[in-house]
């Protein structure tokens, strides 16, 4: 079971042109509507390659209805929150080049009540799960939202033997990661640099930062590259994965989507070690599957989405293959 919190999700609204005139007046040759959110866009990519996952999420106003309608359209298992806030609307531009550029809203402030809703949903969950679990806190959070929402959430995880992976980027990812205990963190090359407070110039960089995460307490780091592929750090060892040069239609929900791929396999790697041994504890049993196949892991990434016939699926699965060309 893979449960994805997505607290700041949104409408993902996408144009698609030739080329974008700065300044000028611009036509699109197409335009769609998502449900959008990384923990969103994780949970769709499992489900639809049948893995068990479950999406929670606030949703409010007329963008949050249109959000909840899209997804339960594609029978995606959700725990929605009703909120008195307005769902944000992100939209995009993406260009025949592959060049994508994005205008996110930030997202209305959640309350207190909302936000302890939203972690109550998460135990309610892992009570009744008898199966190994992952919980995945991505994305941004809400302005006014308290930085330590993705610590609390790890917290929970751990109170029911589940494994907390974080995705996300300033304040909330640092605290989370400071905390300590995460099974795996999940950041791009520019979320890397930001937390190191240094650029990237080498793999021998990557990794140095990478391991300085694991150093607080953290088991192992998945670092995203855009078009060089993706780079999995554990203690003792680091793996690259990439694909063939493509030329993507959009790179909105790479990362997610690669982040799904891998998880995919953690999942599957530890429920089948755990047939063989009964007693074994939740989080040593992933972590040992996970520590006897990295590789497999990383080569597993571009394939585990691989079908589907929505237009914006075969977006992502472009993107995805652009992430780990």
């Amino acid at each position: 079971m893979i449960i994805t919190m997505t607290p700041n999700p949104a409408l993902d609204l996408t144009f698609e042109v030739r080329s974008l005139a700065v300044g000028g007046v611009n036509r699109a040759d197409n335009i769609r509507q998502d449900a959008g959110g990384k923990g969103i866009n994780i949970s769709r990519a499992l489900h639809q390659h049948g893995y068990e996952t479950v999406a929670i999420f606030p949703a409010g106003g007329t963008a949050g209805a249109e959000l909840l309608q899209r997804l339960t359209g594609l029978k995606i298992p959700i725990m929605a929150i009703p909120t008195n806030t307005v769902t944000r609307t992100n939209i995009t531009v993406a260009e025949t080049s592959g060049t994508t550029t994005k205008l996110n809203e930030p997202g209305s402030a959640l309350s207190e009540t909302d936000i302890t809703l939203l972690l109550h949903s998460v135990a309610d969950i892992l009570q009744t799960s008898k199966k190994p679990s992952i919980v995945i806190g991505a994305g941004s959070l809400p302005i006014g939202s308290p930085p330590d929402f993705y610590a609390r959430l790890a917290d929970i995880a751990h109170k029911y033997r589940a494994l907390p992976v974080i995705d996300s980027s300033g304040e909330p990812f640092a605290n989370a990661i400071e905390r300590g205990g995460l099974y795996l963190v999940k950041p791009n090359d520019a979320e890397l640099a930001e937390l190191a407070g240094k650029k990237m110039t080498a793999i021998g960089d990557i990794v140095a930062a990478a391991r300085d995460i694991i150093a607080a307490g953290n088991n192992q780091v998945l670092v995203t590259l855009g078009a060089n592929g993706a780079l999995l750090v554990t203690r003792d060892a680091h793996v690259w994965a990439g694909g063939a040069p493509l030329l993507p239609r959009s790179t909105v929900g790479a990362g997610d989507l690669t982040l799904a791929g891998y998880l995919a396999r953690a999942v599957a790697n530890a429920a089948d070690t755990a047939d063989t041994a009964d007693t074994a504890d939740t989080a040593d049993t992933a972590d040992t599957a996970s520590d006897a196949s990295v590789a497999t892991n990383a080569t597993h990434i571009a394939a585990v989405i691989d079908a589907s016939d929505t237009n914006t699926d075969k977006a992502n699965k472009v993107a995805l293959k652009a992430a780990v060309a």
